[in-house]
């Protein structure tokens, strides 16, 4: 991949000076060269003067192409980071160290998904084959690595003991394949993914789905409750003759004694001497009851 400028000074050197300083590169790097377009000119009289117009050009990697757009983009944001570059045919891993980078990876990874995203077109923007980019901040890939690695099993083997599928929350590729190879390593369940981007999900469900659990009570199900058909829609109604019960007849008690009739007794036989008017004096050399008779008492 080239990377060029042009740059124009009063003589040669001072226009490759600011070409070198543009592309970040030196003059004995590999690959750095230069074109003089224009040499520098006086006019007649010395009236009017041509300046010195170069081409500078710089033949960099694709990882280096990436890493420049890297550091312009975090010079913007005002942080400065270290670059790391491991590179092979196929792509290059750029892992960033410093401190306070915790702007750039984001809400679970989006804003380094998108730095990762934009490096990568910058890195294919020149002809061959595709170049994987992918990106790192303080080894932030390798720790959700661990956690999507331990959710997929926690949540693989859920499914394997209930039979219930689950769907995990959006993820982006490089995290989906996390949770597929996971969940290939335990028995029972299966994994795929559906849905549009961004919103591909994960679903993770079993390959022995555990039975209906009211069928297994020694009940019938819904379908056999509901399966009427050999029945008749129309029954006769049941007929049946009533039982008939003997009772005997209750015997006969007499009625106790009550209070109103013992009054009502007073009431007749000592009519006259309740309703006599006496003094209180009068009263007191008077029987409290009706009289007595001793003489028919059986004592």
């Amino acid at each position: 991949m080239r990377k060029e400028t042009i740059k124009t000074a009063e003589t040669v050197d001072e226009a490759l000076a600011l070409g070198y300083a543009e592309l970040g590169v030196g003059a004995e790097d590999a690959g750095v060269g230069f074109e003089i377009l224009e040499l520098p000119k006086k006019g007649f009289l010395g009236l009017k003067k041509t300046e010195a117009r170069v081409l500078v050009y710089a033949e960099q990697s694709k990882a280096d192409a990436a890493v420049d757009y890297l550091r312009k983009v975090l010079e913007g944001m005002g942080l400065t980071a270290e670059f790391s570059v491991e590179e092979d045919e196929k792509g290059a891993v750029i892992t960033l160290s410093g401190d306070d980078l915790g702007v750039i990876i984001g809400r679970r990874g989006e804003t380094l998904d998108a730095l990762q995203y934009l490096a990568g077109l910058v890195a294919n923007r020149g002809e061959g084959s595709y170049y994987r980019i992918s990106l790192d901040s303080n080894n932030y890939r390798e720790k959700r690595v661990k956690t999507l690695q331990s959710l997929a099993a926690r949540l693989a083997r859920q499914v394997a003991k209930t039979g219930r599928s689950t769907t995990l929350e959006p993820m982006n590729p490089f995290e989906r394949r996390i949770i597929h190879s996971t969940v290939q390593t335990v028995e029972g369940v299966k994994s795929a993914s559906i849905g549009e981007e961004p919103n591909r999900r994960v679903v993770i469900s079993s390959t022995n789905p555990k039975p209906n659990r009211r069928s297994d009570r020694g009940g019938r199900n819904r379908s056999e409750r509901r399966d009427h058909s050999d029945a008749p829609k129309h029954s006769a109604p049941r007929t049946s003759t009533p039982k008939v019960y003997d009772i005997p007849p209750r015997p006969a008690q007499e009625r106790p004694a009550k209070k109103s009739d013992f009054e009502s007794y007073l009431r007749d036989e000592n009519s006259d001497f309740l309703r006599e008017k006496i003094t209180p004096t009068e009263a007191e050399n008077k029987p409290l009851y009706a009289k007595i008779d001793l003489d028919n008492l059986d004592l």
